[in-house]
């Protein structure tokens, strides 16, 4: 890997939180699949594009990207060893040849060749150790007419459906894990205008987006998931065993409410931002 900017966020994706998505993917691509149409549509992807793919984990957004841009190429870039293994895997699987991963900190990588079409992020920008220096960075990857598209979380307050899913387990969730720090470093549109702005992007427009949230087929399904994701492993690392099984037992009947025929559907919401340079 070359240069690191975020040495925090390098340890962290390449222990065991890394290796969790990357022997995972299929549940963190089945919450935010609604989520990838609105994405994509944003990005305007055409044939012949080059597109970066900012923090691509498992590679799904970067095997769709080249899809779209059909004679043109896809390059992932991911900090996290084992998720870029598992992205060159599965591109590989499917045959997709127009595609590449690497990986690196994009903050500092050097990006070789002309200049992109699309930088494309489906949430990776969050954790940069430098936001404005890093979409500084890759504002100059990107051609003279180039466009920025990324997907951001947006702040669901103590009310929200999966607050309510989740209840039982507020009173422990008292850190982020180590991989979750900067999760909440976009949440407000004016920070992320800001930070654009400043790393010398226009034409910023901040779109929210609506949809329901996919946690497993069925209720034991997505109570696993609730219960395997890092926040909720690293918080509850020292609690007792029964104390866990309650913790399970409440949230699975919390998670009733959200059964539907097509599964879990927990209600949720992102940020969709473009910008130009």
């Amino acid at each position: 890997m070359t240069a690191i900017a975020n040495q925090q966020q390098a340890e962290a994706w390449n222990g065991w939180e890394g290796r969790l998505w990357a022997d995972h993917p299929e549940r963190y691509n089945g919450m935010m699949a609604a989520f990838d149409a609105p994405l994509f549509a944003a990005a305007d992807i055409e044939d012949g594009h080059t597109v970066l793919d900012v923090g691509c984990g498992a590679g799904l957004t970067t095997r769709l990207a080249a899809r779209k841009a059909g004679s043109g190429h896809a390059l992932g870039i991911d900090i996290s060893a084992p998720l870029v293994e598992r992205a060159r895997r599965d591109a590989a699987a499917e045959n997709i040849t127009n595609i590449r991963f690497e990986q690196g900190d994009a903050q500092v990588h050097p990006f070789a060749g002309p200049g992109f079409d699309v930088v494309l992020s489906r949430g990776g920008v969050m954790f940069f150790a430098d936001l404005v220096a890093a979409f500084g960075h890759l504002r100059g990857a990107l051609a003279p007419d180039g466009r920025l598209t990324f997907l951001g979380p947006r702040s669901g307050g103590a009310d929200s459906a999966y607050a309510r899913a989740t209840a039982a387990l507020t009173p422990y969730l008292r850190e982020p894990s180590p991989a979750a720090l900067g999760m909440g470093s976009l949440l407000a549109p004016g920070r992320i205008t800001e930070v654009l702005t400043a790393a010398g992007f226009h034409d910023i427009e901040i779109t929210p987006v609506d949809a329901d949230m996919g946690f497993g087929a069925d209720i034991p399904a997505a109570t696993d998931f609730v219960f395997s994701m890092a926040p909720i492993q690293h918080n509850l690392r020292n609690v007792d065993a029964d104390s866990i099984a309650g913790l399970r037992d409440r949230v699975q009947d919390a998670l009733g409410e959200f059964e539907t025929p097509q599964g879990v559907r927990i209600p949720g919401g992102v940020w969709i931002v473009t910008a130009g340079c």
